[in-house]
């Protein structure tokens, strides 16, 4: 699925952040890859999951109160009552229900409420699933030594990732990186992202060097610049 670029990161945002990878790694044989994107899912199920909620709500209103919707139809028409077969009815009924469903999807095509109206628990599993592809794909096994570590960022969903390969991981426990995720996101929530980024690696760079300290020989094996996705 093709998910648009950013445009909340600028020139500098990323002469930041590179600046703070560069830094970071002068301690560290570790490498830190840095991905920012605007949204990690477009979650096209959501709209269809609540139009299809809205449309069985007003069946189910519609079939228990027919005497009141069929009276508000005769209102609209005149006032001119008329004997509605079943057949017609259930014609009616169809049609106000279908108007629901198409009415709230294209309601839920705009992204912002879209993302209100999706689970938190929904955005996190999203994030996190494309943070594990991206860290598959671009960081894992990637080192001589497996020593790499990817910070990942989707913008809109305020959800921030990181992700270790195998030699970090068996040292650092995943709640070790709290610190600078909480720096991240309140920076994120500020506007900041790029400073958010910057100050997470610069922590991340912290733990890393407490662990896995620079040795005599460390090529640098990742992209210490920031991308954007």
């Amino acid at each position: 699925m093709a998910l648009r670029k950013i445009s909340q990161m600028s020139a500098a945002d990323h002469a930041l952040v590179t600046a703070a990878v560069a830094d970071a790694e002068q301690h560290t044989s570790g490498e830190i890859v840095t991905i920012v994107t605007e949204l990690s899912d477009h979650y096209d199920d959501i709209p269809m999951a609540w139009a299809s909620a809205v449309a069985f709500i007003a069946l189910a209103t519609y079939a228990t109160f027919p005497e009141f919707y069929i009276g508000l139809i005769n209102r609209l028409s005149g006032g001119w009552g008329h004997a509605y077969t079943m057949s017609e009815y259930l014609a009616i009924l169809l049609v106000a229900v279908a108007l629901k469903w198409v009415g709230t999807w294209l309601i839920l095509k705009w992204i912002p409420l879209r993302l209100a109206l999706t689970p938190k628990a929904t955005k996190l599993a999203r994030v996190r699933r494309r943070a594990m592809s991206l860290f598959k794909v671009g960081t894992e096994s990637k080192t001589m030594d497996r020593t790499g570590v990817l910070l990942y960022l989707s913008m809109k969903e305020h959800r921030a990732e990181i992700l270790a390969d195998a030699a970090i991981a068996s040292k650092v426990a995943p709640e070790v990186w709290g610190d600078a995720m909480v720096a991240l996101l309140d920076q994120v929530r500020a506007g900041n992202p790029g400073a958010g980024v910057a100050t997470a690696v610069a922590q991340m760079g912290v733990v890393l060097a407490e662990h896995f300290p620079k040795g005599c020989e460390n090529p640098n094996e990742l992209p210490d610049r920031l991308i954007e996705l």
